[in-house]
């Protein structure tokens, strides 16, 4: 994502052209022009699975959660398919420093509720997010305005040492650099000048919210009230385990309007199932395939697929509390681990290609990649580096193996093939045993990263929120972010993202970033596996379907019969 003008002459951030293969842009489907605009009216059924938390934008930064979010809600910006942003409920965003910011709310904007959105709605809802006390999980991307550390909470932190460290606690409520002038009127001041600061404005964090969800946020969250393209069905819409109904919102008139009806999310936690229910129409799209359906859905759903590289990645984590994985001895094993896994057979093998080894923190499709940063030999493939490493970690602390090594993961994500190849090469290179820590809702997973329960490692994986190479480390690994379950921390790492962000040009920015990268491929808090390329696949009842820059399908563009 980039300013629409500015940045682009800047080249803030610019998304590398994306190789489509087995594209369905048509789908042979069709009958002809006279159906090729599809059924307004039709619902959508499409794959998910039990959202993490109650539906609040800011409390929401997991996969299942978000998809339902991001169609309930308009922010002041959106993003295209191609990551670029558009302006939805922003009448402009400026700036004469990249410091102070200036933002017009559109007027005339209403939640499903017929409660009007002002620039005053705005500031309560970020001001709701960023304050700790209220516990919403992407506090942190608010932490750049002026005022955040005075409403952020002490976050006691494990970094990969094993040492303890700590932020301050809150003292105030709202963010002084955050105020609303008048109703259509927003100013901002940064802790700090960020060229890029209003690439941000499009995540969810950042949805404005209607007063009943600052009044009573859990009862919200299960009925959320939004201004997005869709809405609840109705109340109660959400049945716990099971499915969530949204329906076309007929007074939207954003950048996202709607080529359907609704869209109904039902729950599977094995994506079996559910390609089978494709198969004969009984489910409509899905961007979750079993491991052995990767070398078959172009033939099996011919013209009714799509595939290309996207800004996901996943890795392997390895939390900072756990004994084998501390100190001298500790950061031998992780490189150890890292050397002991054939990224490249596994994304042959298992993903038939759909995946491509990981060569840094950051995918390929990224502005600033590089796949030659210093230490990132750690990902390539070496038995006997592994094997000596392990050895050398021995004479230091020996390993208790006295249980099978776990790796935790959602059953639901066609994960365990990849695991047991996984944990079948650390049983031949490191001579340990491992193998997986299976549960049926990614949600169980991340509550137990997050309360730091796990006693081995987690399957983790990230989804670009915006298209910038500091989205990709900072609300994952710094110090306190909201998706750093694994408290990993390192103030140098912490300097030169602050460094970055603070940059003049994008090429400054990104130099520091991947600087920042470097420090990671030293502690190793996380192995980065694989990059995707993001398939999907339709019923007969789908005329067309694609996926974002970031992998996300775009609900509201599919069309139907």
């Amino acid at each position: 994502m980039r300013f629409t003008r500015t940045s682009k002459a800047l080249g803030i951030v610019a998304i590398a052209a994306l190789a489509l293969t087995g594209c369905g842009a048509g789908g042979g489907s069709n009958d002809g022009a006279s159906n090729s605009a599809g059924d307004p009216a039709k619902v959508i059924s499409a794959y998910s699975n039990e959202p993490q938390n109650p539906l609040l934008p800011a409390n929401t930064n997991e996969v299942y959660g978000g998809r339902v979010v991001e169609l309930l809600f308009e922010g002041l910006r959106t993003y295209d398919a191609d990551g670029k942003p558009v302006n939805a409920l922003a009448e402009s965003i400026e700036s004469p420093d990249a410091q102070n910011w200036t933002i017009k709310v559109k007027q005339g904007q209403k939640f499903t509720n017929g409660e009007e959105i002002t620039a005053k709605t705005f500031v309560d809802s970020w001001n709701f997010a960023a304050n700790s006390k209220n516990l919403q999980n992407n506090g942190f991307f608010f932490e750049s305005i002026e005022g955040y550390a005075d409403v952020s909470a002490v976050n006691e932190t494990v970094g990969a040492d094993g040492k303890t460290s700590s932020t301050p606690a809150p003292t105030a409520e709202t963010m002084s650099g955050l105020v609303a002038t008048d109703d259509s009127t927003i100013t901002v001041k940064l802790a700090q000048p960020e060229a890029d600061w209003s690439l941000r404005l499009g995540y969810s964090a950042f949805f404005p919210l209607p007063s009943a969800a600052l009044t009573d946020p859990k009862a919200y969250g299960e009925n959320p009230v939004g201004n997005g393209p869709y809405k609840f069905e109705k109340e109660g819409a959400w049945v716990h385990d099971q499915s969530i109904s949204l329906v076309k919102n007929a007074d939207y008139s954003g950048p996202r309007e709607s080529k359907n009806g609704g869209v109904n999310f039902k729950f599977y936690t094995d994506p079996g199932p559910a390609y089978t229910d494709l198969q004969g129409d009984n489910l409509d799209i899905t961007d979750v395939l079993p491991s052995n359906a990767l070398a078959t859905y172009v033939s099996d759903f011919p013209d009714r697929n799509s595939t290309k590289a996207v800004a996901t990645n996943s890795t392997l984590n390895i939390p900072g509390y756990n004994p084998n994985f501390q100190g001298e001895a500790g950061k031998l094993r992780r490189q150890a681990l890292s050397y002991a896994i054939n990224r490249e057979e596994i994304a042959k093998v298992v993903f038939n290609g759909t995946r491509t080894p990981a060569k840094a923190y950051a995918p390929p499709v990224i502005d600033g990649f590089k796949d030659d940063l210093k230490g990132s030999e750690v990902l390539e493939f070496n038995a006997d580096k592994a094997k000596q490493l392990w050895a050398d970690a021995e004479k230091i602390q020996p390993y208790d193996g006295s249980k099978p090594l776990q790796i935790a993961s959602n059953t639901d994500g066609g994960n365990k093939e990849w695991i047991d190849a996984v944990a079948n090469g650390f049983k031949n290179n490191l001579g340990i045993q491992a193998e997986i820590q299976p549960f049926a809702k990614f949600a169980e997973v991340l509550n137990l990263r997050k309360s730091q329960s796990l006693p081995g490692l987690s399957r983790a994986g990230w989804q670009g929120d915006y298209p910038s190479l500091y989205n990709f480390l900072g609300p994952v690994w710094a110090t306190g972010a909201s998706s750093n379950y694994e408290k990993y921390s390192n103030p140098e790492f912490d300097k030169l993202l602050k460094e970055g962000l603070a940059a003049k040009t994008t090429e400054d920015a990104n130099d520091k970033f991947n600087q920042a990268q470097e420090i990671l491929f030293e502690d190793l808090p996380g192995l980065p596996l694989w990059d995707q390329a993001r398939p999907i696949v339709w019923s007969n009842n789908v005329i067309s379907a694609e996926t974002g820059w970031n992998g996300s399908i775009l609900y509201y563009n599919i069309t139907a019969k």
